[in-house]
């Protein structure tokens, strides 16, 4: 009887310790908690000047402050515009220019060689060149995103169609699909993951651009907001420009990885288990 309850004390103990064992999301959060709570106790007890960094309850209430007013949203819009229309206007060029290269021989004689010297040039060092051509509007700064956004989409699509298994292009071949239907069915969808890569390269390089080019004689944007904090040494206002930029990439990535989840649905490693 005594050991019948012994056992039976043993096999209910593991089930206690597992109903009071600490999610790990809560794990996850108590680092940066007591990050912030390290922080704030510095910040109020003058460790931590305000000049060096504003403490986090300083960079809340401004938060909250610009959320109120609008003022966020304002600048936050326009920086939206400006990284969302370069980008989109960087890959299209990089797609088309990957897919004459990728898909004929003669393309790629032609147009290969002035795209890897183009990609060397740093794109800061055309700033000069482009405010001389365009002057400092808008044109320049969108020019300037497209720049630095069209090389990484036209690097991995090309890789991306030239790397299709020849195994597949036999057995297209053996079941006699056209040029039209082996480029549609075979090589399209599987240069896809390569595409989703230099996609989600060019929208990093994107937010890179933007805040170079929202330096450049702008009245409105996240950039214009930090280059402007900076002259008053806000850096509560610093902080939160920076939150903004980490926020919005990852969630931008976050919306490239659904789309890339859907699109590649059929390949083995999106089957969920």
């Amino acid at each position: 009887m005594t050991e019948t309850l012994t056992i039976n004390k043993r096999a209910v103990q593991p089930a206690a310790n597992r109903r009071w064992r600490t999610p790990d999301a809560v794990l996850r959060l108590l680092s940066p908690v007591v990050l912030l709570l390290l922080w704030e106790l510095a910040s109020q007890a003058g460790w931590i000047p305000a000049r060096v960094i504003a403490a986090p309850s300083q960079i809340g209430g401004t938060l909250w402050a610009m959320i109120v007013s609008g003022e966020l949203g304002k600048h936050l819009l326009v920086s939206l515009q400006r990284a969302l229309f370069g980008l989109g206007i960087g890959v299209s060029i990089g797609v088309a220019a990957a897919l004459v290269s990728g898909l004929s021989r003669r393309g790629e004689v032609i147009l290969d060689s002035p795209m890897q010297m183009l990609r060397t040039i740093p794109s800061l060092a055309l700033v000069p060149l482009f405010i001389l051509w365009f002057g400092i509007g808008e044109f320049t700064k969108i020019a300037l995103i497209v720049t630095g956004t069209t090389f990484p989409v036209y690097l991995n699509l090309f890789a991306g169609i030239r790397n299709i298994d020849p195994k597949l292009i036999e057995a297209a071949n053996t079941l006699g699909l056209n040029r039209r239907e082996l480029i549609w069915h075979v090589i399209l969808p599987g240069s896809l993951p390569s595409f989703f890569v230099g996609l989600r390269y060019a929208l990093g390089i994107s937010w890179l651009a933007l805040v170079f080019v929202e330096q450049i004689n702008t009245t409105a944007g996240i950039g214009f907001l930090a280059g402007d904090a900076r002259d008053f040494m806000r850096t509560d206002v610093i902080v939160i420009c920076l939150l903004i930029y980490s926020v919005l990439g990852l969630l931008i990535d976050g919306l490239i990885r659904t789309l890339e989840r859907f699109a590649l649905a059929w390949r083995p490693s999106f089957v969920r288990n």
